[in-house]
């Protein structure tokens, strides 16, 4: 045995620490793990580490490069409204728990079997939210539901989860073994999809916490009232209030609508919604700025579409009015805000009053707060302005391009069918839909570069470079002897001591770093047993995935913790039986359909 097994065990172990002991990011711990081999390689002057040429190679790995592009997929996907589009009619107003998590589950394990699980969650976490106020539901019994499906949908194809692509970039540029298709992961994903989902429908009711969302409206005393119109031929015409969805807004209520000059109060939740009703909301900032995403509502002020800059390219702020304005004691029509600032009044907040009549009629008083669509410069230049005593930008505020809705589906659609054909790798056809998106104008690059996650791309590709000394090292293949001889040479129990090593990984650090470390390990006591190493891959893309017992080892996991109002004892409760389903299902199917 060399001193480089040692020094790359003693590594591997010290970033473990480093990640459970949450001493630093893990794509710090992976970049320093790197370092401390590259740097003892140099200096050795030994092959028994890693090169330099292997510790960067990991940054153009397929499956690396793959992920990065498939955020700005979901870019475009986020963007265009196109996820919220296809949901909300599936999701409804269900008022039994059991419903709720039927209708909120099957579409996002099946939208994560294609999409990264990631931005899916982050999507569904304001749905949630309005779902269990609305529906008066636990929201303790939604959210971690929630990222378990993503989870369990993620396991069922090739680009479900970055751990899928990266191990499979790994099969065919590390072992020179063929790469697996979209699907081949279904064979075994599926199954425990399903029995995973009716885990949840059957137990979440008594396993998990009944307790309310901590996620609720800011406590901000400011009330804006805010205009919007039914677009005619749009999709809430004919429809009643409550069945359109406008009835419980989570921090917004329907004030009043106005219908050919008449004003109809205290809005009935029968009422049937016509073209070009003008419906007044008064709530707080965050539902004012969601009101405006709702497909079939359009802003009242015709002044939004005679902006300088596209949608696309603009942004709302809030605005509070000085005594020093020149529009002071003017009407918001008489102050011309489109000519002077090159922005439109969305709405108004006066204190918690609710203030009357149309938005373009009211007189602006010093100490009045606006909510104005413009350009991103407005910030710069009204920061320190007289005008405004306090100017400040609202995040992701970037109106929905609903109109190139069914352009990025189509362009999604495009992306899985020649991928799931052969007609294209995963890699390229991931690029031809990257492409689609900002070209089809459903994404701009900066938002594509904001959607990017780079932290995850940094710790794969790190963690790609260890992996490899763990290789080059003999590491990988001194833990899989051990392995072997735990199993007495039995290539199934062999087969579970993988999918546990790794799913205890995960659930101790992150996932793409316990795939990558486990890799070598798996391929080496395939090896050694001269059984075909596809099983035991299948096996770890699978383990990697099933983080279901600790906020820690997935990302969508930690995004509910706070949301839920979880313990990690809830995790643990609910989770590990999930983690046994899966070892289960993996174990005795893998070696079924790939034999050893």
């Amino acid at each position: 045995m060399h001193w480089e097994t040692w020094l790359t065990l003693l590594v591997v172990v010290g970033v473990f620490v480093g990640l459970v002991r949450n001493m630093a990011t893990p794509a710090a711990l992976m970049f320093l793990a790197l370092a401390v081999l590259l740097t003892a390689g140099a200096v050795t002057g030994t092959d028994r580490l890693v090169t330099s040429t292997e510790a960067v190679a990991g940054f153009g790995n397929t499956g690396l490069v793959t992920v990065g592009l498939l955020f700005v997929v979901v870019a475009g996907l986020v963007h265009t409204g196109a996820v919220t589009m296809i949901t909300e009619p599936i999701i409804g107003r269900p008022r039994r728990l059991t419903t709720a998590q039927s209708r909120l589950l099957l579409p996002v394990s099946a939208l994560s079997a294609f999409l990264n699980n990631t931005p899916i969650v982050a999507m569904f976490l304001p749905v949630v939210d309005d779902l269990a106020k609305r529906s008066r539901l636990p929201a303790s019994r939604l959210f971690l539901p929630l990222s378990y499906a993503s989870i369990l949908g993620g396991m069922c194809t090739l680009i479900g989860t970055s751990t899928n692509l990266v191990v499979n970039g790994m099969l065919t540029e590390q072992a020179r073994l063929p790469g697996l298709a979209l699907f081949d992961l279904a064979w075994v994903g599926v199954p425990i999809a399903i029995v995973g989902l009716a885990y949840i429908l059957l137990t979440s009711g008594r396993l998990l916490p009944d307790t309310d969302s901590s996620v609720s409206v800011d406590e901000d005393p400011r009330r804006y009232t805010a205009e919007v119109v039914v677009e005619p031929g749009g999709p809430l015409v004919g429809k009643r209030v409550e069945s359109a969805g406008l009835r419980h807004l989570p921090g917004l209520f329907l004030a009043e609508i106005e219908r050919d000059g008449e004003v109809l109060p205290a809005v009935s939740p029968t009422e049937r919604l016509q073209s070009d009703d003008r419906l007044v909301f008064v709530g707080v900032v965050e539902s004012v700025v969601d009101l405006y995403r709702i497909r079939g509502l359009k802003p009242a002020s015709d002044q939004v579409h005679k902006l300088r800059e596209p949608r696309e390219e603009r942004c709302m702020v809030e605005a509070v009015v000085s005594d020093r304005c020149p529009l002071v004691g003017k009407s918001i029509r008489e102050g011309r805000f489109r000519t002077e600032y090159n922005a439109a009044v969305m709405a108004v907040a006066r204190g918690g009053r609710r203030l009357r009549g149309k938005i373009g009629d009211i007189v602006l008083q010093p100490g009045d707060t606006l909510l104005l669509e413009t350009h991103p410069n407005f910030l710069d230049i009204q920061r320190n302005a007289r005008d405004f005593f306090l100017v400040s930008g609202i995040e992701d505020s970037t109106p929905r391009r609903h109109e190139r809705a069914w352009v990025s589906l189509g362009i999604l659609a495009g992306m899985v069918a020649l991928a799931a054909t052969g007609v294209l790798s995963m890699l390229n056809a991931a690029l031809l839909a990257a492409c689609g998106m900002i070209l089809g104008r459903c994404a701009t690059l900066s938002e594509a570069k904001r959607q990017v996650d780079w932290n995850v791309l940094m710790v794969i590709g790190a963690a790609l470079g260890v992996g490899q000394a763990m290789a080059n090292s003999g590491a990988g293949a001194l833990v899989a002897s051990g392995l072997i001889e735990l199993a007495g040479g039995h290539p199934w129990l062999v087969l579970a001591a993988v999918f546990v090593v790794t799913t205890v990984f995960t659930e101790l650090i992150t996932n793409n770093a316990a795939a990558v470390i486990v890799f070598p390990i798996a391929v080496s006591a395939a090896e050694r047993l001269g059984a075909d190493p596809t099983a035991f891959v299948i096996t770890l893309m699978i383990a990697a995935s099933a983080s279901f017992s600790s906020p820690l080892g997935y990302q969508t996991n930690l995004m509910v913790f706070g949301p839920g109002g979880y313990q990690a004892t809830d995790y643990l409760r609910f989770g590990i039986p999930l983690n046994i389903i899966a070892g289960v299902i993996t174990v005795l199917l893998a070696p079924l359909v790939w034999p050893f």
